[in-house]
């Protein structure tokens, strides 16, 4: 059948939750990842046929994550990303390109007597992440690294209004000068270089993300995010685009009036469903190529 053919594929060991405990003092370092691992390249045989000379299993892959956290141990998840993804490509001779993601679920230390406990701790908020893509090009190899964070929940109980917007016969949300802004973000950002110090980078980046949330007096969701966005392209010159998803926690006021009570913006129903959702990217002029660094990503995020 010469009118059918193999497309796009890839394979490898989805979720691999890797705990990694420091104990060269008495005060441990933990480093808690969900790390995905995939291949894609000229594995046309075993979609076809069913011949594995190729592949190499998805079990090996998942081993190569423990044995590297262990041996190559994990400065920063983008470098322990690009180091497994290096390894598995020269592993893969058929492979064209390697994927790795990672998430890196952060613990704090849990303050006793005024300190951070040596080793006991408590799950934080929101979740460092990293998609790295290499590529085999004729030339060699081309890394792509994107970071970011997700599961953020931010929360403003004044400072955003929203009106003036479009309205036809079925529109019956009113117009408000002072509402809670919330959301549960995402925000993804595409690194123009590898030459970056990576921990440093995604900490600065993450407190201006949170002080643009805070300062930006926001008119909109739509534009609190450019304005999120621009202030990191604008500081950090290493990063070449960011993008958000940013689903709109909705908070409607509770009518009161029929108990006799009045209800100044102080008591509200959280709705977690339907929401609105705002996408958006924001990018610099003139930056690289992306190439297949967003490849796989869902969506915007």
């Amino acid at each position: 059948m010469t009118h059918i053919r193999l497309g796009p594929n890839q394979y490898g060991k989805a979720e691999n939750r890797l705990v990694r405990v420091y104990r060269d003092t008495d005060r441990h370092e933990i480093r808690d990842l969900t790390v995905s691992t995939a291949l894609r390249g000229r594995f046309d045989a075993a979609h076809i046929t069913g011949d594995q000379a190729d592949v190499l299993p998805t079990d090996t892959q998942k081993n190569t994550v423990f044995a590297y956290a262990k041996q190559k141990g994990i400065a920063s998840i983008e470098e322990f990303a690009i180091t497994v993804g290096e390894r598995l490509l020269i592993a893969t001779p058929a492979a064209e390109g390697a994927r790795i993601e990672i998430d890196e679920h952060s613990w704090d230390r849990i303050p006793v007597g005024g300190a951070g406990h040596d080793h006991a701790f408590v799950r934080g908020a929101g979740t460092r992440s990293t998609i790295v893509n290499i590529e085999v090009t004729g030339g060699g190899r081309r890394t792509h690294v994107i970071s970011g964070i997700k599961d953020l929940t931010l929360l403003k109980s004044t400072g955003s209004e929203f009106h003036g917007f479009l309205k036809d016969e079925y529109t019956t949300l009113p117009e408000t000068d002072d509402r809670i802004l919330a959301t549960s973000l995402v925000a993804r950002w595409r690194y123009d270089h590898a030459d970056v110090c990576w921990d440093s980078s995604y900490r600065k980046i993450h407190a201006l993300l949170l002080e643009r949330f805070a300062e930006i007096h926001s008119y909109a969701l739509q534009q609190t995010l450019y304005g999120m966005g621009e202030a990191v392209l604008d500081q950090h010159p290493e990063v070449a685009e960011i993008r958000f998803s940013a689903p709109n926690k909705h908070h409607f006021l509770v009518d009161l009036e029929r108990f006799g009570l009045d209800n100044p913006g102080e008591v509200f129903i959280a709705a977690d469903r339907p929401y609105g959702l705002i996408e958006a990217t924001v990018e610099r002029a003139g930056a690289s190529d992306p190439g297949s660094a967003w490849h796989a990503v869902p969506g915007f995020c």
